[in-house]
């Protein structure tokens, strides 16, 4: 007979072969076409609200891994929150100012007064950076990510300039904005300030130099030390690996309280007494050579406030200050100072009242009147210094000098410190660093690092110098007295009418005359200011541009997450514009990730050939693939991938996949009315819906901690271990061997509906497109996206402690009698488990456990037979084995006994019937009987 019809084989239309690559955009067109996304607002209107704010990208080139990193993690959280109950909304956004764009348009249409106007390239800048929006659009929508893509927000929007505006009004009305010639990072390639935000420390080699200078009046030098004369040249020596700020010395400090000594020796045939600190005086004189070095004195830094020294070439004097910033980490003891070159030298200098001396262009050429020096570019110019120094006798020592230096983020190249007229927002001025610290303290950082992180930095950042000498940005709309630089006393006014005429006709209005008597001002007497902000403005203050303008959104919002060098950018700009404006933190959480690396840890490059290119994967695994990536690895750390990598995880997406497509093969003809109540459901389905119960507590913890990637290890483990390798492998028998109505098989077809409900929740955050072709064949009637149910109120726990114990015990035995099978199969002794039978001998709880199951013990360790006793009753032949339970005994045998053709069991009772000699006992009652019942699973 053809027992095959007897059989309930599983039947789903849900393929075993995923074809993410191309099953994916089918998807995803049909998402779009459906208006999923508005209809999840519709659906979830009226929750509690979620609100991630996007981080804009930077609109230039297409997105790399980073960017998927980034969108996939929001798009987790997003989804994880409505399934959590919330309305999330997604409003993404894009950052399209700065000089980026400016760069790619000058190639092109070339520079802004020489090949095009202004106006014109403005008008080219916007045009690329909406090219760039849609191009990388339609990649972070194939990632499948859920958003408002058809209402983003872009800095470049006439609405957003204009809400810019308002918003440097309000913080101009706090009091916050100042204006001054202040020391700023500037980068010769761009021809501007830059925040530092915008600067990267690099490894530099520089030409370290000691350079003397002498004692205007000698005696007055030796007198603290208690010398009378010396019968030499007398001074004090500085170090400095910046040559070319020279020019602009006007001062060497030394430190108040540090000792310093007066040290004579000789040095290339001349005396030398030289004031040293006490703790570097010994590693100075080895450094230069200085000879028969004898200490002549010892006073503190204070006794020598004041004296005059010869600068080392031009024909000026400066004096000796007292700074705190000196240190004994390196160098003399004593600093040269040039208070238009560095914050601190114009900090100190600021004390002493020294002249603010910039011999420097933007160009980063000395300018035609500084003297020895003009028209040289200041890089090249150290050597020229050198030179001169080693020429006049002031050199006394010179090497290469590798050291951590600041560079321009975009160009790569080495920066320099200018005192250059800015505006500023004051980090002191009305108290904002205070505000700022505090307001930090009432976020959540994830992970905790992150508050210490920020916190430093905005205890030691300089003021935020918010002008930029670019064209491609929103401008710093203010009107200043033509002469004195005041502040037209009517800003705030002016400023808010400005927006609303950017918001009709974008910037260019601000650089039209017609601005002059639009707003009724005397071009005579009032001048224009032509800065633009600082692009880290542009972005930091989208939590008023997008927050408080957008309907459905709030601020502070929920949930800042970006890359973790965004501690010294978004994060801190967005912090300091929001307190500045409202007193407190734009957001309540912060969370960052790190970047991404290749197996070896090793940046991503194309000069290495590393660099794996998220279009490359979504068009080979698909965009699952990647998702299930990013939420394996743990984003708090570096995250490495690789092709081994992501094949790797395309296997245990398969795990996952697989464990669905069984359920949902077994579930065929069945109904979610039909399903059994808990308390009738045997005691193995209902531990498999009780393990489901506990581990859907613990997934929504994780996702509430943003701990993707316990999610993943956790709903991994369930699908390989307790499904695939435990309960799914036992329940196959019942569910294809017993009658298709019958009680028993009913009960495992209850307990998987319940599973895979919850299952399909489980993945939906992170399986986007998986989830919802699981969801749209799962039996009954349902929504249309799995995104507008929440987490699966259907589970239920065991509430049985003694059957709850039995199970672990009965999985803990499960393990020796596989090893002992497999080591029968390696033999060749056995084809499969069921080609065996056991004999299991216990005590105690084991005992117990063993007992319960009786002789359905078989089912659980899927043999044809398996008996089990006492220990004491266990025959010679048995195995000792030793466990977390107590001692066992075990043996395993090949069976003797025919195979059942329907089941494959091997049993005594096989041949015993005339009419179905090919079947065994219970096959046949199954076929024509009322079927066997089970007792536990």
């Amino acid at each position: 007979m053809d027992y095959k019809p007897t059989i309930n084989l599983p039947r789903t239309a849900f393929p075993m072969k995923a074809n993410l690559a191309n099953r994916e955009p089918a998807m995803l067109k049909q998402w779009e076409d459906n208006d999923l996304y508005g209809r999840l607002q519709a659906h979830t209107e009226g929750r509690p609200l979620f609100v991630l704010h996007d981080g804009p990208p930077y609109a230039n080139g297409d997105i790399h891994i980073g960017h998927a990193v980034n969108k996939v993690l929001k798009d987790m959280v997003v989804r994880s929150r409505l399934m959590a109950g919330y309305q999330a909304p997604y409003v993404p956004g894009w950052d399209c100012h700065g000089l980026p764009i400016e760069l790619q348009v000058e190639k092109k249409v070339g520079k802004v007064g020489q090949k095009v106007d202004a106006a014109t390239f403005r008008h080219k800048c916007r045009e690329y950076a909406g090219r760039q929006i849609d191009r990388q659009r339609t990649d972070f929508k194939r990632l499948g990510v859920l958003g408002d893509w058809d209402r983003p927000y872009a800095t470049r929007d006439f609405s957003y300039e204009a809400d810019m505006v308002r918003a440097l009004a309000g913080i101009v009305e706090a009091g916050h904005v100042t204006q001054g010639a202040k020391p700023v990072h500037w980068c010769f390639d761009c021809g501007s300030a830059l925040a530092e935000a915008e600067i990267e420390y690099q490894d530099k080699t520089s030409p370290a130099v000691d350079v003397l200078f002498p004692a205007v009046e000698p005696a007055a030098l030796l007198a603290p030390f208690g010398v009378d004369a010396f019968d030499g040249v007398v001074g004090i020596p500085i170090w400095t690996t910046t040559p070319w700020t020279l020019p602009a010395n006007q001062a060497v400090a030394l430190h108040a309280e540090l000792d310093y000594v007066l040290l004579e020796g000789r040095w290339q045939g001349r005396e030398l007494a030289l004031v040293l600190a006490a703790e570097l005086a010994g590693a100075v004189a080895a450094r230069i050579g200085l000879d028969d070095a004898r200490e002549l004195g010892r006073v503190p830094g204070a006794a020598l406030e004041l004296l005059q020294l010869q600068h080392p070439f031009y024909d000026r004097q400066v004096p000796v200050i007292l700074g705190e910033h000196v240190t004994t980490e390196a160098g003399t003891g004593a600093v040269h100072t040039a208070p238009g070159h560095g914050e601190e030298d114009f900090q100190v200098g600021r004390q002493y009242d020294l002249p603010v001396v910039n011999p420097v262009g933007p160009n980063g050429v000395y300018l035609e009147d500084t003297e020895l020096f003009g028209g040289q570019f200041v890089w090249k110019a150290n050597e020229t210094i050198v030179e001169r120094l080693e020429a006049d006798g002031m050199l006394l020592h010179h090497e290469p000098f590798r050291h951590s230096y600041p560079h321009c983020w975009r160009h790569k190249s080495p920066t320099a410190f200018r005192v250059t007229p800015q505006w500023f927002i004051g980090m002191d001025t009305a108290g904002l660093r205070r505000k700022a610290l505090d307001a930090i303290g009432g976020v959540r950082w994830v992970p905790h690092w992150g508050e210490e992180r920020i916190r430093g930095m905005v205890e030691g950042r300089p003021d935020w110098c918010i002008s930029r000498q670019r064209t491609w940005g929103v401008p710093i709309p203010l009107f200043v007295k033509v002469g004195t630089g005041e502040m037209h006393p009517d800003t705030i006014a002016l400023m808010h009418r400005v927006a609303d005429i950017v918001e009709a006709e974008g910037v260019d209005a601000w650089y039209d005359d017609a601005v002059f008597a639009a707003l009724d001002i005397d071009p005579a007497e009032w001048e224009r200011v032509t800065d633009i902000l600082d692009v880290w403005f542009d972005s930091g203050v989208s939590h008023y541009c997008v927050l408080d303008q957008r309907d459905g959104l709030r601020r502070p919002a929920d949930l800042y997450l970006e890359g973790s060098d965004q501690h010294r950018g978004w994060f801190q700009s967005s912090l300091l514009s929001s307190t500045a404006l409202h007193g407190e933190a734009p957001y309540r959480q912060v969370l960052t990730h790190g970047f991404v690396v290749d197996a070896q840890g090793k940046k991503m490059s194309k000069s290495l050939g590393n660099v794996v290119a998220p279009q490359d994967v979504m068009n080979r695994l698909g965009a699952d693939i990647l998702r299930l990536w990013v939420a394996a690895a743990d984003y708090r750390q570096e995250m490495s991938v690789s092709d081994e990598i992501l094949n790797r995880v395309a296997d245990a997406y398969r795990r996952i996949r697989n464990t669905a497509r069984f359920l949902l093969g077994n579930l065929d003809g069945f109904a979610p009315e039909q399903a059994l109540a808990p308390e009738d459901l045997l005691p193995l389905d209902r531990w498999a819906v009780d393990r489901a119960h506990s581990l859907q507590a613990e997934i929504e913890q994780a996702y509430a901690d943003y701990e993707f990637f316990r999610v993943y290890q956790k709903v991994h483990h369930f699908c390989a271990v307790d499904m695939g390798a435990f309960y799914l492998d036992v329940i196959k028998d019942r569910l294809y061997t017993t009658g298709r109505e019958s009680a028993v098989r009913r009960s495992a077809q209850t307990a998987m509906f319940h599973i895979l409900e919850a299952l399909v929740r489980w993945i939906a955050p992170i399986l986007g497109f998986t989830a919802e072709e699981v969801w749209a064949e799962i039996p009954g009637e349902r929504e249309d996206s799995v995104l507008m149910a929440t987490w699966y109120p259907g589970l239920f726990a065991l509430d049985d402690d003694t059957q709850a114990a039995h199970w672990r015990h009965i999985l803990t035995l499960r393990e020796p009698v596989a090893r002992a099978i497999e080591a029968l199969r390696k033999d060749g002794a056995v084809g499969s488990s069921l080609a065996t039978e056991v004999g299991l001998y216990a005590e105690g709880d084991a005992g117990e456990a063993l007992a319960w199951l009786g002789d359905e013990l078989r089912f659980i360790l899927i043999t044809s037979e398996a008996d089990s006793d006492s220990l004491a009753e266990a025959p010679e032949q048995a195995e000792r084995i030793s466990t977390e339970l107590g001692e066992i005994a075990l043996w395993v045998r090949p069976s003797a006994h025919a195979k059942c053709v329907r089941c494959w069991h091997q049993r005594e009772d096989v041949g015993a019937s005339e009419v179905h000699p090919e079947l065994c006992g219970r096959c046949i009652e199954n076929v024509e009987g009322p079927g066997e019942l089970r007792r536990i699973g």
